[in-house]
């Protein structure tokens, strides 16, 4: 998707964070050498125009940052899977996801 932000450091996470008192903060966590991921990432592609306008998209390469990938899994408190969905409200997360059940039908209901 075009409009999804790079995220490359714990800095970036932490800007995410906050910004999710504003506008809710989508996180997909994605592998380069993953089908499923690939498939994953598709879905959403093909349903942004139903999430975009009620969130904001923040896209990391599991493979290239996974420092950063495990800072997340902490400060959230939950389990990495990759690929995985991740949408955060007022500084929480409130619906987490993977593998074949990222659906942005289903990720709507949390926006």
């Amino acid at each position: 998707m075009k409009n999804w932000k790079t995220i490359t450091s714990e800095d970036d996470v932490r800007k995410i964070i906050d910004a999710s008192v504003l506008k809710t903060q989508i996180i997909f966590k994605d592998s380069l050498s993953c089908g499923i991921s690939a498939y994953a990432k598709e879905r959403l592609a093909d349903g942004s125009s139903l999430l975009a306008q009620k969130s904001e998209f923040n896209y990391l390469d599991l493979l290239q940052y996974r420092a950063v990938s495990n800072f997340i899994s902490n400060e959230f408190g939950i389990t990495h899977q990759s690929p995985q969905i991740i949408v955060i409200k007022d500084k929480k997360v409130v619906y987490r996801d993977s593998h074949h059940s990222i659906q942005p039908e289903k990720i709507l209901k949390y926006l």
